[in-house]
């Protein structure tokens, strides 16, 4: 049976990324998924709602996160990122950096010869991470990173492109830190196609899940069941690929591609022009 899959990008004229703070006068924001209103009603509100929660779940992520992939997850952001051509001696940028899961992969494949700089809205991610690597940490969004223009060769984001506000800002911000040449590479969970196979993942994220974590974490019962519940919905309710490739090759990236794993792990990656 086959269990990946690399899907190239229909061909789009990519538009040039504007300039920070110069954006089309109708650049309208795309949203990951339509607002969610049983846990928040505004853009506002979510943006508080995604930080409440992350801050509040900071120290457990890492437990519930090697329970979510049953010890995997480290062996397949390194070979996500390696596929995607990060390579010794590069600098990285980690958008959305939380623990650091995925930029721990990246320091061992930059080596000393290169650099791994993590970037997140939640202070208390944030202070996990420098608890577990020695690399620079900044508080930022995605769209609107506090980096100077053409900084860095790579740039990696895991499983957080769901909660962002804006999907299109993003996209041109990451356009604008990259240097020519320089790759994104995005990781998301995707919504399996299939009736069956969407509903096993959503037992195993809404029911196996919440268990198992209820076993070892501190968090309130109603606590867990709402994160894991929102992270199903956010799943669910995500924008389609081609949805996502596209905004890719708007905001200035070539070669735009998806590469699928057990039709449930998605790797966007697109190359800046």
């Amino acid at each position: 049976m086959k269990t990946s899959v690399t899907e190239r990008s229909p061909l789009h004229a990519p538009a040039q990324a504007p300039v920070p703070g110069h954006e089309p006068a109708d650049a309208a924001p795309l949203a990951p998924h339509p607002p969610l209103g049983r846990y928040y009603g505004t853009p506002e509100a979510k943006r508080e709602f995604v930080g409440a929660i992350f801050d509040q779940t900071a120290g457990e992520y890492d437990r519930i996160e090697r329970m979510m992939a049953l010890g995997s997850g480290p062996w397949y952001r390194r070979q996500a990122l390696r596929r995607a051509g990060l390579a010794p001696g590069m600098k990285c940028l980690d958008v959305a950096v939380g623990t650091g899961l995925v930029a721990r992969e990246a320091v061992g494949i930059v080596g000393t010869g290169g650099e791994v700089v993590g970037v997140d809205p939640s202070t208390g991610m944030l202070a996990e991470a420098a608890r577990a690597l020695p690399i620079r940490l900044v508080v930022g969004r995605a769209e609107q990173l506090p980096f100077e223009d053409d900084s860095f060769d790579f740039l990696s984001m895991g499983y957080a492109l769901r909660h962002v506000g804006d999907v299109a800002a993003a996209f041109r911000e990451f356009a604008r830190v990259l240097r020519p040449g320089g790759v994104a590479c995005l990781l998301e969970i995707t919504r399996p196609r299939g009736r069956i196979p969407a509903a096993l993942v959503k037992c195993y994220l809404r029911g196996v899940v919440p268990c198992l974590a209820r076993m070892t974490s501190r968090l309130a019962r109603e606590r867990q069941r709402e994160l894991w519940s929102y992270y199903w919905d956010t799943i669910d309710a995500c924008l389609p690929p081609e949805a996502l490739t596209g905004a890719l090759a708007a905001a200035g990236f070539g070669d735009v591609k998806r590469h699928v794993e057990l039709g449930l792990f998605s790797e966007y990656t697109g190359r800046k022009l």
